[in-house]
């Protein structure tokens, strides 16, 4: 890596360094050890949260609980959109009030707390403490008749699941939007190299702790008790916030320095309302219209900047938009995608060895079940070969032969796998109902929950896990570098925060569309089934989404390319980009 810069570098008009930034005291030895705290509490922070998401709807139809399937399936939907849709939060309170080092040190805290109160729903004192007493249901179908109809009683402890999970989407969102830039700022002064680098470190670390969380705790949970693995869970995020305290003193940290949020909003409301603006402008005071040249001078972009970044944002934001419905279908693998695996016949781990199952296990006459979980490795595995390979490999030569398409283009390549993805879990689901239609049903222990599946393996499941894997290296990663390259300096924390804002937006209407499809007459309306989704129609769910994602792709198409046109119009000439890639 190149030596380290000066203290003082060029930046852009407007932004100057704070002057309270806390560096460590002489030469900068120790970016290596910052930086590396950093990779390791996203590493640790990443396998919790994968720890909580990937077998929620298995938690939630568990016999403990006795959610339907749509309602697991919806609280999945809710939790992941959340952990997204709330990253703006965080981003701003650490602009304005806290600061990024204290904002992720608070977040952990919280993040510990919500955990905790999550592990505490998983054994019976607790749940009778928190949730008082249920009535317990049988998983299986429950009607006297062929012809009863029943309605899906009201989710047991669902205030207390829901609040846990929405104050650990709160503090996973927290930390995601300050300790990316937080890691940067560790190795800002050693080039942009060394930046390249940091995030190359910090993307395989996302996925190092999913692996790890999905091979050990995904098993643990489904095959010992979730008590254990959410004790585990709590464990990482003590051990983040641990090591993130201990390696402060090598961290680089920064004051808070304001957020062009509110600037936003009022040109915002000056374009939309001219009106209503001219009315609120009138009763503000005198000195409230004065330039910031006119009054005491502040750090922070000028008025002209505020409306030029404006204008920025207008054009980026229907390409962003318009990404949306992406991020519907790829919310899927964790939520219906693994309500469709529980009921394909799951393979059990060493089934011919009775002396390696314990006596519970051989008194249920079977032995450890693959995780349904695990299936989310398809995604992981092929994110962690895939990137080195078109990043070495498939970039240059494209490169060499002038081929290689920009960010742009490349989205629409994801748009086009998401799209295949869900149309071969639809297609898979009228098979599977096909066999259900025929009785033939496979009778399957999952935990201490009983699966009628259909006998078809999980490991059909496969194909579309490995295309949702191939579409995000195509739509989330050059989506990410969109938004950062083509934002203004100042506002490339708001874009980010943007950007997963809108990724939650996507998984939040997917839950909203499982809860339209799941009233009387709806395909997903099956409440004589109490768990199972025997009686649904999954795979018109699953084609419905590939519809939606077909039309915006065509819409998302005509966008991308009068961006382009326009990008490299005249006005593109007069002031170079940074490059969309």
């Amino acid at each position: 890596m190149p030596g380290p810069r000066a203290p003082v570098e060029p930046r852009e008009s407007g932004e100057r360094r704070p002057l309270l930034e806390r560096r460590p005291r002489g030469p900068r030895r120790w970016w290596r050890a910052a930086a590396a705290a950093v990779l390791l509490v996203e590493m640790l922070e990443r396998a919790a949260f994968f720890g909580v998401a990937g077998n929620l709807v298995l938690y939630l139809n568990s016999a403990d609980f006795h959610w339907a399937g749509e309602q697991a399936s919806r609280a999945a939907l809710v939790f992941l959109g959340a952990s997204y849709l709330l990253a703006p939060v965080g981003g701003w309170l650490a602009d304005v009030y806290l600061g990024r080092h204290r904002a992720i040190a608070l977040s952990l805290l919280l993040y510990l707390a919500a955990s905790g109160l999550l592990a505490a729903t998983a054994f019976p004192d607790g749940r009778s403490s928190f949730c008082g007493e249920m009535l317990s249901l049988p998983l299986g179908p429950a009607c006297p008749s062929p012809g009863c109809l029943r309605t899906s009683p009201a989710p047991y402890c669902a205030p207390i699941l829901y609040a846990a999970l929405l104050l650990l989407a709160l503090a996973a969102s927290s930390v995601r939007s300050n300790l990316t830039s937080f890691g940067a700022d560790q190795v800002m002064d050693l080039g942009r190299h060394a930046n390249r680098r940091f995030f190359n470190w910090f993307y395989w670390s996302i996925n190092v702790g999913a692996v790890l969380s999905l091979l050990v705790l995904a098993f643990i949970q489904q095959n010992i008790n979730f008590l254990l693995g959410y004790s585990i869970i709590v464990g990482c995020v003590g051990l983040a916030f641990f090591i993130f305290l201990f390696a402060t003193p090598s961290f680089i940290t920064k004051p808070p320095t304001g957020s062009q949020v509110s600037s936003m909003l009022k040109l915002a409301l000056q374009n939309c309302c001219p009106r209503r603006w001219r009315r609120h402008s009138a009763r503000d005071p005198p000195g409230a219209q004065l330039l910031p040249d006119q009054r005491s001078p502040q750090p922070g972009p000028s008025p002209q900047e505020d409306i030029a970044n404006f204008q920025v944002l207008v054009k980026i934001l229907p390409v962003l938009v318009t990404l949306v419905p992406y991020w519907m279908v790829y919310f899927q693998m964790q939520s219906t995608y693994v309500l469709q695996g529980l009921h394909l016949q799951i393979p059990n781990i060493f089934p011919d060895y009775p002396a390696n199952r314990s006596a519970a296990l051989r008194a249920q006459g079977g032995g450890y079940k693959i995780p349904e979980a695990w299936l989310l490795l398809a995604n992981v595995v092929v994110l962690l070969i895939l990137v080195p390979v078109k990043d070495h490999l498939l970039d240059p030569l494209l490169l060499r032969c002038k081929l290689l398409p920009s960010a742009l283009q490349k989205m629409a390549l994801g748009m086009f796998f998401g799209f295949t993805s869900v149309i071969v879990a639809g297609v898979l689901e009228m098979e599977r109902l096909e066999y259900i239609s025929h009785n033939q049903t496979v009778s399957q222990q999952i935990g201490q929950n009983t699966y009628y599946a259909a006998p078809l393996s999980i490991w059909w499941q496969t194909p579309q896990y490995l295309l949702i894997g191939i579409s995000e290296i195509f739509a989330s990663i050059p989506g990410l570098e969109f938004a950062y390259s083509e934002a203004p300096r100042s506002m490339q924390g708001a874009m980010m925060g943007i950007f997963f804002c809108l990724s939650g937006v996507g998984s939040l209407l997917g839950s909203s569309l499982v809860a339209l499809l799941s009233l009387p007459g709806g395909w997903l309306h099956c409440p004589e089934d109490f768990g199972n989704i025997n009686k649904c129609r999954m795979d018109l769910y699953f084609f419905l989404l590939a519809g939606i994602q077909a039309a915006t792709a065509l819409l998302y198409i005509g966008i991308a390319g009068r961006y382009e046109r326009v990008a490299q119009g005249p006005a593109s000439q007069s002031c170079p980009r940074r490059g969309s890639g």
